[in-house]
């Protein structure tokens, strides 16, 4: 830009002046008539009868010389005038075109460097973006911008292999901790069904005595056995097949019929007409997991479970609350227990209440645990209603 403005305030400033010379010349062409106007009067005034033929002669030359050189002055006025003039357009234009031939190269100079700058721009987005980088290049650009790319192209490769690494590691610390705690849960019941084998195995003093203890360990911890081994391979599976419209009220009656055993107390109280989309059996499970966990934290006391409907912002939900009366979840603990492998069971996997988080944000819901009034623990299932 300031390679045209030069130019162009140069031509200006020398048009002002040519068009000051110009009027300035005013003064010498009125002083050049105002001579020849009095050398006429001076002619009318002189008696020219008194005067020799030479004398009027003489005079007569002198006027036609003033009248002459007047006329050729005014003549090389105004060809000065037009010259100045021309020459001040000449070079406001000459201006003009350097001008626009300055800004020319100058759109065409930015152009071959905001190219390559904006592709390079889009790559950091892609490498940022976790997106593979093009092939091809749009911009060209200097040297450089070439340098440039094939360094973005080494550390997006560092990068992504970086990321494949600790990926790897992450899986493989998975592992070795799932590994770990698998081991550690089944030795428990492992332990007990060696012992009630052995119990089994050694004759007693009465060899017609029953084994009823020993069978009843071994059904136990191998019930036990069961419920980890399901449990381990639900966990981090995500719901499979299409969706399907679940009436709440009959998944609770189902969940309340198969797990809460005789003698238990337990308070319903649902809406009519609650549904929701979503995968039936994952559904089932994860409330069948708060009710058993509702039910070893109770036990007598029984256990309440409501459902209802419940509107977030613009949102329609239908939240289910189970509630215990045991000894509650502590404040600090009303996230943790949401952990892997978290928990405050001697003989639990840590895994259940997990599985039921993952369920509900599976089905674009929410899980919350507070205080029960009088004492417990109340889980609160928000999922979105359906028709």
């Amino acid at each position: 830009m300031g390679l045209g403005t030069a130019p162009l305030a140069i031509a200006l400033g020398i048009l002002a002046v040519q068009t000051w010379s110009t009027g300035s010349a005013a003064g010498p062409r009125a002083a050049l008539d105002e001579v020849t106007r009095s050398a006429r009067r001076v002619i009318a005034t002189v008696d020219t009868v008194s005067l020799s033929d030479s004398a009027r002669g003489a005079l007569r030359n002198h006027l036609e010389t003033i009248s002459r050189r007047a006329t050729l002055a005014r003549r090389a006025e105004t060809l000065s005038r037009f010259a100045a003039v021309g020459l001040g357009m000449v070079t406001l234009l000459a201006a003009v075109l350097v001008v626009g031939a300055s800004l020319h190269l100058a759109r065409r100079w930015s152009g071959s460097f905001a190219a390559p700058i904006d592709e390079l721009i889009r790559w950091v987005r892609h490498i940022e973006a976790r997106e593979p980088l093009p092939d091809q290049t749009t911009g060209s650009g200097p040297p450089e911008f070439a340098s440039l790319r094939g360094a973005l192209r080494q550390m997006s490769a560092a990068i992504e292999e970086a990321r494949q690494r600790e990926v790897e590691r992450e899986r493989l610390v998975a592992f070795q901790d799932t590994a770990r705690r698998v081991a550690h849960e089944i030795r428990g019941p492992l332990t007990s069904c060696r012992l009630a084998l052995a119990q089994l195995s050694e004759p007693g003093p009465d060899p017609t005595a029953p084994a009823g203890d020993a069978i009843a360990v071994l059904a136990e911890e191998i019930r036990r056995l069961e419920n980890m081994a399901q449990e381990f391979a639900e966990f981090g599976r995500l719901p499979e097949g299409p969706v399907a419209p679940i009436d709440i009220g009959e998944l609770i009656d189902s969940v309340i019929k198969a797990t809460v055993p005789a003698g238990v107390p337990v308070h319903r109280a649902t809406s009519p007409g609650l549904v929701v989309q979503g995968h039936y059996e994952p559904l089932r499970r994860a409330i069948q997991n708060l009710v058993r966990n509702a039910i070893e934290a109770s036990s007598e006391a029984g256990i309440e479970i409501t459902a209802a409907r419940h509107r977030k912002a613009a949102s329609r939900f239908v939240r289910i609350c189970v509630t215990d009366h045991g000894p509650g979840v502590p404040a600090e603990l009303h996230d943790k227990i949401f952990e892997p492998y978290f928990t405050t069971k001697g003989s639990g996997t840590g895994l259940g209440l997990v599985m039921v988080k993952q369920t509900a944000q599976s089905h674009g819901g929410t899980i919350a645990v507070g205080e029960t009034p009088g004492g417990g623990a109340s889980f609160t299932v928000d999922l979105p209603e359906g028709s």
